[in-house]
């Protein structure tokens, strides 16, 4: 492997970790379409702080993009609150109404610059090794990576610092501002970080990938635990293993790197999203499954124990007699029958079928609760 490959895979792991440890509360929050519209909203931001410089490289655009990126939040609050229009409708207002503002200054001043729609959205990973940082005559990498790794930096600070404060804010606001934590400064602050980290990334990878990379491993993370703590790492597990997986399929199919990270954060939504243990496509089937043969063995004890010791129990308590009485086909009967004896609940004798001690526990439960 070369040092120009090792650092194009460093800068888009540092990025996807960047992106994934803000963007576990954005998903928490259901405020997923918020990530899109800062992606796109800090572009004016970062075209204003240009013509100011004259520097893509300056820190300035950062802090313009973060500006930028703020007003968005902030004027998405403001519509919502008017209870005239909903969160969603806001935030397609104000980030489409800013990302046109940010591309008619693009075309109409910055036309001859690296600055147009084409990086805007998609970035160039290929070429982040070429801008390079250098201090007293010492190279010391891609600029990319020190800008992206301050902003994580700086975001996993702030987690760790405010993590208590922040998972409250998270999960009820209410009782966090009755505490006294001041969740609209844990609010804006996160909002302040999320812009800063997508200014950071914005020159490297695009505003697209930004999206997928806050968005996609977040959620997918959701679907393998509940549990907060663990849900951030394995975010930012899944987020730098999309990203280095989607490098060198990009490599192998001479394609776009961006796109392919954005492939592979879909990819990993979709295995989890089929596969997860608790919350997948099929552990829900295999719920509902068993939930069936569960519901269907209690109506067959209770049915028996209803007609237990009856004068029409030789012919209710037949096997036969399944088909006919709880309109069960010959196969399904005979699994329900099945799996009632392999859970001791009752066994047979020939065609009658006779309750345990457990089956009659079981039912005369389910006749209580129902």
């Amino acid at each position: 492997m070369s040092t120009f490959q090792l650092e194009i895979q460093l800068v888009a792991a540092v990025v996807a970790a960047a992106c994934a440890l803000p963007g576990t509360f954005l998903v928490l929050r259901r405020m997923a379409m918020m990530s899109d519209a800062i992606s796109h909203a800090i572009l004016p931001g970062i075209v204003v702080g240009f013509f100011l410089t004259g520097n893509l490289s300056s820190p300035l655009l950062i802090l313009g993009g973060a500006t930028a990126g703020l007003l968005t939040v902030v004027l998405v609050e403001w519509i919502r609150k008017t209870n005239r229009v909903r969160e969603d409708a806001a935030i397609g207002l104000v980030f489409s109404s800013l990302f046109a503002v940010g591309v008619i200054l693009i075309a109409r001043f910055a036309r001859d610059i690296h600055l147009d729609t084409d990086a805007v959205l998609l970035g160039e990973l290929a070429f982040v090794p070429f801008n390079r940082l250098i201090l007293a005559g010492r190279d010391l990498g891609p600029q990319a990576l020190y800008a992206t790794g301050v902003v994580g930096i700086l975001s996993l600070g702030f987690i760790l610092l405010f993590y208590k404060e922040l998972k409250l804010a998270t999960f009820d606001s209410a009782l966090c501002a009755t505490l006294g934590f001041l969740p609209g400064i844990l609010h804006y602050t996160l909002m302040g970080l999320i812009s800063m980290t997508a200014v950071a990334a914005f020159d490297a990878v695009g505003s697209i990938l930004v999206v997928a990379l806050m968005v996609g491993p977040p959620v997918s993370a959701y679907l393998i635990t509940n549990r907060f703590g663990y849900m951030i790492l394995y975010s930012v597990a899944l987020a730098m293993t999309a990203s280095i997986a989607g490098y060198w399929i990009a490599h192998l199919l001479d394609a776009s790197i961006a796109g392919c990270m954005a492939v592979m954060v879909g990819v990993q939504f979709s295995v989890l999203f089929c596969t997860a243990p608790e919350q997948g496509v099929l552990a829900a089937w295999k719920r509902r499954r068993h939930q069936k043969w569960q519901f269907a063995i209690k109506m067959l004890v209770i049915h028996l124990l209803q007609h237990e010791a009856t004068p029409e129990a030789d012919r209710e308590c037949r096997m036969d007699h399944l088909q006919d009485h709880m309109a069960w086909e010959e196969a399904f009967a005979e699994g329900v029958v099945s799996r009632a004896v392999s859970q001791n609940l009752l066994h047979t004798v020939g065609e009658y079928l006779e309750l345990t001690a457990a089956g009659r526990e079981l039912a005369r439960e389910a006749i209580i609760h129902t």
